[in-house]
Parts: structure tokens; C-alpha cells; sequence
């Protein structure tokens, strides 16, 4: 038997840390401990907190540290959406997990109009991941030695990272930053069905050792300060993922006759164009906005809470460009999302409930990665049509209104 307020008074005491309790019970019991050491520290009940159906067991192992129950939020679907893909084709019902009111709704209604409208034609048109370290030299001469001496020998750099994975391919190193003394060069793999942070990490950093010691038998000092330098760019807005891409870069279409556009979203063509121009494109350069959309991140988010992808990743996942084109007899709608780090397997989509949410859209487990990505670019496209179009014809505030919000 477990003696709680024996163990939760040393705890307060400092005598036992929240984290020893994984070595010292079985994971139920250490995250209950914990829960009710911060109750009595605090004051507090946790009458939600400790409600849930995932198992403790693989989350600490997995996911978490000093785990004290899970977080729910409200879990809703967005569709049917019609996917014209590559890989996903049909339709599909989108999980969005959000506290915000509205935006289900909103996306439900750019799915309708876009399966009526015949479909969204969504392409992944890269796929990568990077990591860039920093590496120091002793002067900007031998950091031009460096980055020489790396694109000379970039097989046998591309053997040690390989080295490490069965999975990731280091395809290229580019480019090659020089600031001052300094080098970041921008390693850049594929990584199969994994998002692959951890990953290139391991390789990247094997890498970064052999290039010193191969360095040091020819007398040159290479110093790896970091194997991750933010020229990565990870997690960060980022000009440079904006114009080559990260993760998976999508591009996803629909085009609209004008009748459609009157009947299903109750504007015109040139209505949603122009707010796409001065709201997208000018309102975003005057306040240098690194993305030129409505809202990617509000269905990034909620679909990455859903499936268990890297939450800090949204602000990658959010850049990105609108465009709306008014043709002779219709609305040409398009979204390019060039940074979306997503995975099919690993981190966060082995949660029981985020599991869930991908077998929901026929995307769990290996070889669906770019089905999934192509369904995301369908449900942001979705997403940013229903508000151009709510905006175009004014009615974003009485949506609102009406749905209480």
C-alpha cells in the first residue's frame, strides 16, 4: 500500500521530486501523487484534470514529464470535403480540436461549398526537414575553408548522417551561411513518415563531429556551438521557410463558377479578390507580415491539436499565401502553405485520442504522410475561402452573432 501523505509531505518537504516518482511508483500511481502534492500545495481540486482514457504509461515514457492528468478540448468535424489528390482522393470528415467559436463552422461551410463545387485539387510539391548548426572557426578565412570543404565532401557527410536512421536521407547542405567567423549551413533531409525533428537532430549532429575531427587532421578549427543555430528555422516565422519551404509545402486549388460564387457564398468574385488583395496582400505588407492569408493558423491549429502534431509548429505551419483570381466566368481560390511540419507516426500521434483523430481520415501509421498533408491543404483552403467570402459580403460579425460568440 502506498502511503500518499507520507510521500506527498516529503515531496513538500523537498525530500522526494515530482519526477522521482516515475522510478519509485508505477505510472498511474506516480501521476496521481503528483496531482494530489500541487492539490494540498495550491489549495485546489482537480476534478477534470484527472479524467481521462490515455495511458499513462506510454504518455511518460513518450510525451510527457511529471505528468498530472490530461487537458481535454472540445473536439468537432468539419466535411464532407472532396479531395482531387495525389494521394488523397475522395471525401473526407476534418477534425478540429478548438476552444474558438465559429471556426468549425466557418470551415464546414468552405467544405460544402468546395465538394460542390467539384472539389479541391491539393499537390505537395515539397518535402524536407532541416536542421542548421552553428559552427564556429578562427577567422572568416577558415570559415570560407569550412564551407568549401563541406560541399567537397558532402557523400561522406551524407554516409555519417545516414548512419544514425533508417529512415532519414540527408538530400543536400544549403545553403552555407558565413556571418563573421561563423557558418550555419542548413542541412536538409527526408524523413519518411516522421515530422523528423529528432531525427535530423541525431544526424545532424554526428555530422557536425566528423566535419571537426576530419577538419582538425588538416589543422583547420571547427567548433559546433549548437547543432541547432536558427537558420533552421524551426518553430520561429521565418522569411527563409517562406521562400524554400519546410516540412511539407502544399499547394491546394479550387476553381468556382461565378453562379457558385453568388449562390453558396452570396458575393461575387470580385468582391473576395479585392479583399484578398487589400486585406492579404496590402494590409499584410503594410505590417510586414511574413504571411499573406486570412487564417491558416486557425486550421493548422486546430487540426495539429487534433492529430498530435508539434503545437509550436503552428507558427510555421500559419505562413503561407492566398491568392483569388477573378477569370471571365469565375473565382480561380488558391492557398500555398510552403512550411508544414506534420508526421504520420512518432511524437504526438501515438495519443490515444490524436490516434484517433487520424485513423478518422485513413492517415495513421506509415505511408500516409502525404495523403495527410493533402487533406490539410484542403481543409485550410476550406477554411480561408469561408472567410474571405463572410467578409466580402459582411457577414463575419452577424455569424458571430448568431452563433453566440
Amino acid at each position: 500500500m502506498v502511503d500518499y501523505d507520507e510521500i506527498i509531505n516529503k515531496m513538500i518537504k523537498g525530500e522526494i521530486k515530482p519526477y522521482q516518482l516515475d522510478k519509485m511508483f508505477n505510472p498511474k500511481i506516480s501521476t496521481e501523487i503528483r496531482r494530489k502534492f500541487l492539490e494540498k500545495t495550491l489549495g485546489i481540486k482537480f476534478e477534470h484534470i484527472s479524467k481521462y482514457s490515455i495511458d499513462e504509461e506510454m504518455a511518460i515514457k513518450k510525451n510527457i514529464e511529471n505528468m498530472i492528468g490530461a487537458i481535454q478540448i472540445p473536439l468537432g468535424f468539419a466535411g464532407p470535403l472532396k479531395i482531387n489528390g495525389e494521394y488523397a482522393k475522395g471525401e473526407f470528415y476534418i477534425p478540429l480540436a478548438t476552444t474558438e467559436g465559429a471556426l468549425v463552422a466557418s470551415v464546414n461551410r468552405g467544405c460544402s461549398v468546395i465538394t460542390k463545387c467539384g472539389g479541391a485539387t491539393v499537390r505537395v510539391i515539397d518535402d524536407k526537414m532541416t536542421r542548421a548548426p552553428c559552427l564556429k572557426t578562427k577567422s572568416v578565412v577558415d570559415a570560407i575553408k569550412v564551407r568549401d570543404w563541406i560541399k567537397e565532401n558532402f557523400e561522406k557527410i551524407k554516409e555519417v548522417a545516414e548512419s544514425t536512421t533508417r529512415h532519414g536521407k540527408l538530400i543536400k547542405i544549403e545553403p552555407i551561411l558565413i556571418v563573421g567567423r561563423n557558418l550555419y549551413p542548413r542541412f536538409v533531409y527526408k524523413t519518411g513518415d516522421a515530422m523528423g525533428m529528432n531525427m535530423v537532430t541525431i544526424a545532424t549532429e554526428k555530422a557536425c563531429n566528423f566535419i571537426e575531427n576530419e577538419l582538425k587532421k588538416e589543422g583547420i578549427f571547427v567548433k559546433t556551438v549548437a547543432v541547432s543555430g536558427n537558420a533552421c528555422v524551426d518553430k520561429k516565422p521565418s522569411g527563409m521557410n517562406l521562400i524554400n519551404g519546410r516540412g511539407k509545402s502544399i499547394v491546394a486549388e479550387v476553381y468556382l463558377k461565378e453562379k457558385e460564387v453568388n449562390k453558396y457564398l452570396k458575393t461575387t468574385s470580385e468582391a473576395i479578390a479585392e479583399v484578398n488583395r487589400l486585406k492579404n496582400y496590402i494590409g499584410s505588407a503594410i505590417s510586414n507580415s511574413m504571411g499573406f492569408n486570412a487564417h491558416y493558423a486557425n486550421i493548422i491549429g486546430a487540426i495539429f491539436l487534433a492529430t498530435g502534431q508539434d503545437e509550436a509548429q503552428i507558427v510555421e505551419g500559419s505562413l503561407g499565401i492566398t491568392m483569388a483570381e477573378v477569370e471571365d466566368d469565375g473565382l480561380y481560390f488558391s492557398v500555398t502553405l510552403p512550411d508544414v511540419p506534420i508526421g504520420t507516426v512518432g511524437g504526438g500521434t501515438r495519443v490515444e485520442t490524436q490516434k484517433e483523430c487520424l485513423e478518422m481520415l485513413g492517415c495513421y501509421g506509415d505511408n500516409k504522410v502525404l495523403k495527410f498533408a493533402e487533406i490539410i491543404g484542403g481543409a485550410v483552403l476550406a477554411g480561408e475561402l469561408s472567410l474571405l467570402g463572410a467578409l466580402a459580403s459582411g457577414h463575419l460579425g452577424k455569424a458571430h452573432q448568431e452563433l453566440g460568440r
